[in-house]
């Protein structure tokens, strides 16, 4: 090979490299082709799940997610399509459908960016980890709603009640690697914050689910010396005087918790 070929052939080589490593050499079509795939393998779970949920729509209950749809097929703009995300999760919320109603509370809050969204979010996965029936649904909503609850703690980390449902949901579906995770993050929280009413009666209501109901009074009385109209705290103090077998308390507590439910509707 002659110095002139070689000269040719270096001047190649060293050219290919700079244009390989040194510019993106992908046209942007194929940027956002390959957006879309990542964005698409992500959300084959939820895709499996409308379909299963349209296979299996009630007529009466069809209408106004079909409405719902419509409205966001006729959005204009970003602010549109927000407004018609939030009437969709209303829509399958409804029906008790919470993975999906959750998976458009979600996009609420990818457009809202408020913590206040994305606690919304989470607890609407949060419902769906006891109402759905299918494991893998649940694992669905489980994984979303603690990563909507982390969300919300990083954007409002002062606002206790967001890290008292991350660790709910822990709990409820704790980790198998970590089984106690939920429960002692809700301990901390307590000992951080021992006046919190949602951390409080959070553990109570564990407490009543785990049979140690002296336990689970002694934190809800608590909770109630706080906030003595609070219906939840009544309505499981109710289960927890029950639990003891002290039925004159616990219906004391029964009819409290009705007479402050009715005062509410």
């Amino acid at each position: 090979m002659s110095k002139t070929q070689l000269a040719i052939l270096s001047f190649a080589v060293t050219l290919f490299l700079v244009l390989y490593f040194g510019f993106d050499t992908k046209p942007k079509a194929q940027n956002e082709i390959n957006k879309d795939r990542i964005e698409n393998a992500e959300s084959t779970s939820i895709n499996s799940l409308l379909l299963s949920a349209k296979n299996n729509l009630k007529p009466e209950d069809a209408g106004e997610v079909l409405l719902a749809e419509a409205k966001l097929s006729e959005a204009k703009n970003e602010l549109d399509k927000t407004e018609a995300y939030k009437v969709l999760s209303s829509a399958w919320y409804k029906i008790n459908r919470f993975a999906i109603a959750g998976y458009y509370a979600q996009l609420v809050a990818d457009q809202e960016a408020t913590a206040e969204a994305w606690s919304i979010a989470g607890a609407t996965y949060n419902r769906g980890l006891n109402f759905e029936k299918e494991e893998k649904v649940v694992d669905f909503c489980t994984n979303r709603a603690i990563q909507a609850f982390e969300n919300a703690i990083s954007l409002d980390p002062s606002n206790v009640t967001h890290r008292v449902n991350l660790a709910v949901c822990y709990a409820e579906r704790p980790p198998k690697d970590n089984p106690m995770k939920g429960i002692l993050m809700l301990i901390d929280l307590n000992k951080k914050h021992p006046e919190n009413v949602a951390t409080l009666s959070t553990l109570g209501r564990l407490g009543i689910q785990t049979g140690q109901f002296e336990k689970a009074v002694a934190r809800l009385e608590k909770a109630l010396q706080i906030e003595p109209k609070n219906v939840k705290v009544n309505c499981l103090l109710a289960q927890a005087y029950e639990g003891l077998g002290l039925a004159e308390k616990a219906t004391t507590y029964k009819n409290i918790c009705q007479s402050l439910a009715e005062a509410q509707r």
